[in-house]
């Protein structure tokens, strides 16, 4: 068989549609060496300056390796965003593709002939050939977003919302039900807003009872929250489901009502507030936020209001951004840019307090008994086992070690009771008890 070698960059939204295309190439096998490649796709990001240049860096890595006669595929945001340009400039990609096309992958390879739709792509009935586990799945609620943030580009090449019937989302539920998944994550650019589109404002309400009907789902959570969108109905609806674990994921980007307003949020400081607390009275809530640091015109007022917010309030996970200045977006044109080296300055007083919350977190669990999904070895050492705890999401929140067990007959994608013995630095250590029901 002819092999694909395939790297899907950027977020869990693009590893969905990078996952369909895999799925329309059954007659070539996976591998981990482009050089052995007859086919390799890059599913390239195009939201902020670092995740460019990594796509950009990615293709010519891939180049360099490739064997003679290989086709070299470049898909998805970036692509699409500077379509032209790269088309112009980039002699060593042999088709082009943005994110409309995703399912004519096989289509395009054969006719090695370059595409890009008008519509931007959103998964229907077509299959996916899940990666990186057998028992948790993404699942995509939507595509584009409505919002008009002033610092990000997403709306100007993914478009408007668009979002999935609830129907289909249960279909694709239940086909990977019966192949064995048990652990799903909803991800779109904007999950609050979900049927929103449809003239339905509680959207996520309906789509936690749909899912909840659907026997064979262990555990579910919810990415992408956005504040102006989330509504108290949507919290409740977390908080009270059996299948939704109680995970809160709102970006919130800042805190002062002044650097809101630039970067147009759509709701000030007191709003966002009364969600998070809202959130965190939620008895064992998770919440992950992100921020960003450097917007034109943030003042030093600015940040010692968000570094005074984040020593008052316990989110368990925090990401930090640098402001990117990206063309096409507002916040481009606006004047009083960051110098670099202040924005460096100011996320290292932040990361300071990041990573104090991050311990405390963590802390919370020693000497308790939590329930985890076994993952298989650690990416810590292979002389370890590592595990998820079940609230958390894949590959961002951690890994539990696990240096002991008193189980035998261990199995991945199964959940189990762990006892937490130590946090070795960011992560947690521990010792498998039984096997959960």
């Amino acid at each position: 068989m002819k092999k694909l070698h395939v790297v899907s960059l950027g977020c869990t939204k693009n590893l969905v549609d990078t996952e369909v295309m895999l799925a329309k190439l059954p007659e070539y096998t996976i591998t981990q060496d482009p050089a052995q490649a007859d086919l390799l796709i890059v599913n390239t990001c195009g939201f902020i300056g670092a995740a460019k240049e990594e796509s950009l860096q990615t293709i010519f890595n891939l180049h360099a390796q490739r064997k003679k006669d290989s086709i070299l595929v470049m898909a998805g945001c970036l692509s699409e965003r500077y379509k032209d340009e790269l088309q112009q400039e980039l002699p060593e990609v042999d088709i082009f593709t943005g994110v409309g096309d995703y399912a004519r992958i096989d289509e395009l390879v054969r006719q090695k002939r370059s595409s890009f739709s008008d519509q931007v792509y959103l998964i229907q009935k077509e299959e996916r050939l899940i990666t990186g586990s057998n028992f948790h799945a993404y699942i995509k609620l939507s595509e584009g977003c409505n919002q008009r943030c002033s610092f990000c580009a997403i709306p100007s090449f993914k478009g408007l919302l668009q979002s999935r019937p609830i129907e289909d989302i249960v279909a694709e539920i239940k086909r990977l039900v019966d192949r064995g998944f048990v652990d799903f994550t909803f991800v779109s650019q904007d999950s609050s807003s979900y049927l929103r589109d449809h003239g339905i404002k509680e959207g996520l309400v309906r789509l936690i009872e749909a899912v909840e009907k659907i026997e064979g789902i262990k555990s579910a959570r919810i990415l992408y929250l956005y504040p102006s969108t989330t509504t108290p109905a949507m919290i409740d609806a977390i908080a009270q489901s059996s299948i939704f674990v109680n995970y809160y994921e709102m970006p919130i980007q800042h805190i002062s009502d002044r650097l809101l307003k630039l970067m147009k949020r759509g709701i000030g400081a007191q709003k966002t507030k009364e969600l998070l607390y809202r959130m965190r009275s939620v008895p064992d809530s998770f919440l992950r936020t992100s921020l960003i640091v450097g917007h034109p015109g943030e003042r030093e007022e600015d940040v010692k209001e968000l570094e005074s917010f984040l020593e008052e309030f316990d989110f368990d996970r925090i990401n930090l951004f640098a402001y990117s200045d990206e063309e096409g977006t507002s916040a481009f044109e606006m004047e009083e840019k960051v110098p670099p080296q202040l924005v460096e300055e100011r996320l290292a007083r932040l990361d300071r307090i990041v990573k104090e919350k991050l311990q405390k977190s963590l802390d919370q669990d020693l000497g308790k008994e939590v329930e985890a999904y076994l993952e298989g070895s650690s990416q810590e050492s292979d002389l370890l086992l590592g595990a998820r705890k079940k609230i958390w999401a894949p590959e961002v929140d951690g890994e539990i070690l696990i240096n002991d067990s008193k189980i035998n007959d261990l199995r991945i994608g199964s959940r189990y009771h762990v006892h937490i013995t130590q946090r070795a630095g960011e992560k947690l250590v521990g010792t498998l008890i039984r096997k959960a029901p």
